[in-house]
This record gives structure tokens, sequence and C-alpha cells, in this order.
């Protein structure tokens, strides 16, 4: 559906919708065409008007690695990809912030860089026992653009937001769900997140609708106020010292 890319599936069930990201073998991490996809995805979802509720998941062990090292380093050499990437970016975080209907993210591993970032954008958040979150932007020399950074404000204390941005460790499932990151930590996050979808079509459909929305203008509101500043000092990092040295480095321990 939406004319997706093989890296993003997209099934519907009714009015429910649910999203796949779709490269197994690679634990999911995110390449130009998996994050293309997603920032084009949301718009349309939002413009499907048979559409009331989306579940996104990951295929596989994962729901998402994070950014694939090989396009990580095809950024830091390409500046008509990079700047392609950051125009990417800010419509994906924009497009989630604003999507009409209610998005649940079904945790089923580690959702970690990018896909930390659809968990923190979602509505609702399921996550498997021994599944984490992790942003690690700052660990290989970027800044968190599209990251925690960007939305954990809002979520947790600033003191937290801080340290878990400036490390990248791991938030085990069972903390996301004490710090307000998490809903519920659930043997089996899809079964439960599409539990909860049926549970929200049950219910009026404007009202959905137009609570979401009222409750997402304060996360727009503040995404704007720093999203440009965010995705303009990213830009930068892609050209740093430290990101190519460690983005070479860990290609290299990949290979």
């Amino acid at each position: 559906m939406y004319d997706m890319p093989d890296e993003i599936d997209v099934q519907a069930d009714g009015p429910l919708r649910i999203i796949t990201l779709n490269r197994p073998d690679d634990l999911n991490a995110v390449n130009d065409a998996l994050h293309e996809g997603l920032s084009r995805l949301w718009t349309r979802l939002s413009a499907d008007r048979d559409a009331r509720v989306a579940v996104i998941t990951g295929a596989g062990r994962a729901f998402s690695a994070g950014g694939d090292f090989t396009y990580l380093q095809e950024l830091a050499k390409d500046r008509d990809l990079r700047a392609k990437s950051i125009s990417d970016g800010r419509e994906l975080v924009l497009g989630m912030t604003r999507c009409r209907i209610p998005v649940i993210a079904a945790v089923n591993g580690p959702a970690v860089g990018l896909g930390c970032s659809i968990v923190a954008l979602s509505d609702m958040v399921y996550m498997g026992e021994k599944t984490y979150l992790a942003d690690p932007h700052v660990q290989v020399g970027l800044v968190a653009a599209d990251g925690g950074a960007l939305t954990w404000p809002l979520q947790i204390s600033l003191l937290q937001a801080k340290e878990f941005a400036f490390t990248g460790q791991r938030i085990p499932a069972r903390r996301a769900l004490e710090l307000g990151l998490a809903n519920h930590v659930v043997e089996d996050p899809l079964s439960e997140a599409l539990a909860a979808a049926k549970n929200i079509l049950d219910q009026p459909q404007k009202a959905i609708e137009a609570t979401k929305r009222l409750i997402n203008i304060q996360l727009e509101r503040t995404v704007l106020a720093a999203i440009d500043f965010a995705l303009s000092a990213e830009e930068m990092t892609f050209q740093s010292d430290d990101f190519q040295a460690n983005i070479a480095r860990l290609t290299a321990g990949k290979s």
C-alpha cells in the first residue's frame, strides 16, 4: 500500500493499518529506501480516509537496529544524499507528529537510533519483555536531530533525557515503562498492540482524532522549536572527523 519500497510493508485489515519495517536480515537497519519511505508514509496514512488506527512493528528479531553502517558511510561522503536525508528526516518527524490517526508501536526487539525515534513519536507503546530503546547518535559523533533529544524532554525529566542522549545507553523495557517511555511491557507486543488498536476502533472516530491532535499540538510546538537547528547541526556532524572515523571503524568491524 501507499507505493512504499520493499523495506516497508503496509497491510490493511479493515480500517486498521499494520506497518512492518521489512529488512529482517539486517535487523531492519535504516537504509536510504527505508528512510525515504518513512518520510512519505505518514502523510499518505493521514490521507487514507479509510484508515483509523495503525500498528508499527519490525520483521524478524528487531524493531530497528538504527542506521545501516554502509548508508551512514555514504552520507558522510555524498553531499546530495546527505541533503536528501536531512529533508527526509524533517518530513518523517513532522509527518508522525501530525499524523491524523493513532499510531501504536509494537516493539518486538531492539529499537535503536531512528527506531527509538519512531517509538518516541508513537501514540502508544507496547514493548516485549527483553527489548530495549537506545539513541546512540552522539556515540557515533552525530547530533540526535530526529532522536530522543527532540522528544524525550516532553516525556521524561531533562536530567534523564540528557543522560540517555549523551551516553546512548540502553533503556530496558521495564525501565522504559517506569520512566513513561512505554505504556506496557508484555510477552507478545504485536498481539497486544493489535488488541489495543481494535479497542480504539470501538471508540468514536472524530473524538479520537481530535483528542490526538489536541495532545500533539504540544509535541508539534516543541518539535518545530528545535528541529531546524537540530537538523542543521546534524548535517555538520556528518562531516566531522569523529563521525567519519567512527563509521569507518564500525563498517570495518562489520565486514
